[in-house]
């Protein structure tokens, strides 16, 4: 990655080159009509000493890998400048769900406790008895009683019954947890519980029953939660340009529109196959320039078929970060959306530095081809343009937010 990004140029480096390669005729031009109308070859010097390329040759390049810095120090991998350029004229912006818009994880949504019950102690004895457990789910439940500073005791006599749940002893008692038909059997629901499972029935959503000593006692909900900074990053996405926000899972639909529902999204498309992913890129990358973000291996494909693909690669989804033109170190939504705008500032700071540059250098070779600089204090000249041109370039190094929020002055009445 490193000697691909130092070899390959961003197409706004490219043309600044050539750019810079009408540079000499022009100059040329300007000292030989210098020299011609007023006779002194003096001032033809003069000319060609004050003209710097500089402008053209340095700043994009400095302000592209000041970014490429910039990113990287907010956990943003960025694969060169070319992928930060690309990035700065996104227009639109596709998002996987799971694991992407979504914590990609089973998370607690609920607890239906039995009367004579309290939730922290269901949920005190379930982690205990998920310690002995390889089910995915464990880690979740085990977490969440721990983050609740819950003390945990070590179950005795665990019998595990795969795909179903697990028994075992805690604390005296005869625990059980996993699917209804483990735990009940083929016997009715209680009147408490039975409002629970009719408001979960064709939810995406995992039902864990806990029985106290043969009876139960909870019920405990998990689901794929929204990613809290999710809204907050979509928002700042939109304010970074970006007109078009696309949710593209191979989900259900219903589990879509849930998650849908509390996001401003423009469309969303669901029961979407890796091919699928591609070919729904592809559409809207004949529409505006589109970014593709994902984290799972059938997200590759589409994350190489847009303008920019951005891996959430915090849990080391190697197949979608090696396809990706960025990467999101960080196990959060938000850098996608300091990515698009450290993009825009570099690419901003880039043609300000080369059209200021410019402008500087231009003024300073008509006034040495009317005599007012000569060729020593042209040479200083040129050398204060072009380091002023680094020194703006090097602004993408910084943040940017302090110079946005910086209070003007006003007037005294």
């Amino acid at each position: 990655m490193v000697a691909a990004a130092q070899t390959a140029k961003a197409p706004f480096i490219r043309i600044a080159d050539r750019f810079a390669l009408l540079l000499l005729p022009v100059t040329l031009l300007v000292a030989g009509v210098a020299w011609h109308v007023s006779g002194d070859p003096i001032r033809a010097l003069a000319v060609l000493v004050v003209a710097t390329p500089c402008p053209l040759i340095l700043a994009a390049p400095v302000a592209f890998i000041g970014g490429v810095s910039r990113a990287a120090r907010a956990g943003i991998l960025m694969k060169g400048s070319t992928a930060l350029e690309a990035l700065a004229q996104i227009r639109t912006a596709i998002f996987d769900k799971t694991g992407t818009l979504t914590l990609g994880g089973a998370e607690l949504i609920e607890i239906d406790v039995a009367p004579g019950q309290e939730a922290e102690e269901l949920l005190r004895l379930l982690a205990s008895l998920e310690q002995a457990s390889h089910h995915v789910l464990a880690d979740s439940v085990v977490r969440i009683a721990r983050h609740g500073n819950l003390a945990l005791s070590q179950p005795h006599d665990v019998r595990e019954y795969r795909g179903e749940g697990l028994r075992a002893k805690v604390d005296g008692v005869s625990v059980a947890a996993g699917s209804r038909p483990l735990v009940l059997g083929n016997g009715p629901l209680p009147k408490w519980a039975e409002n629970g499972e009719e408001r979960h029935r064709n939810a995406q959503v995992l039902r864990v029953f806990l029985a106290l000593d043969g009876e139960l006692a909870g019920v405990f909900t998990f689901g794929d939660a929204v990613r809290e900074d999710a809204y907050d990053t979509l928002c700042g996405v939109r304010s970074a340009g970006v007109a078009r926000i696309v949710m593209l899972t191979g989900d259900d639909g219903a589990a879509a529109e849930k998650i849908s529902a509390s996001l401003n999204l423009d469309a969303v498309i669901a029961d979407a196959t890796p091919a699928d992913k591609v070919a729904t890129v592809e559409t809207e990358k004949t529409m505006a320039p589109t970014m593709m973000v994902g984290d799972g291996i059938n997200d590759a494909p589409a994350l190489a078929a847009a303008t920019v693909g951005i891996a959430m690669g915090a849990r080391g989804g190697t197949a979608s970060s090696e396809a990706a033109d960025v990467v999101v170190l960080a196990d959060r939504l938000q850098p996608v959306a300091e990515a698009l705008r450290i993009a825009r500032r570099t690419r901003g700071i880039a043609l300000q530095s080369i059209v200021v540059g410019l402008a500087l250098s231009g003024a300073a070779m008509i006034s040495a081809a009317m005599g007012h600089i000569t060729p020593v204090a042209g040479a200083l000249l040129q050398e204060g343009i072009d380091v002023a041109v680094i020194l703006n370039a090097l602004r993408a190094l910084g943040d940017g937010r302090r110079e946005h929020n910086r209070p003007r002055r006003t007037e005294r009445s």
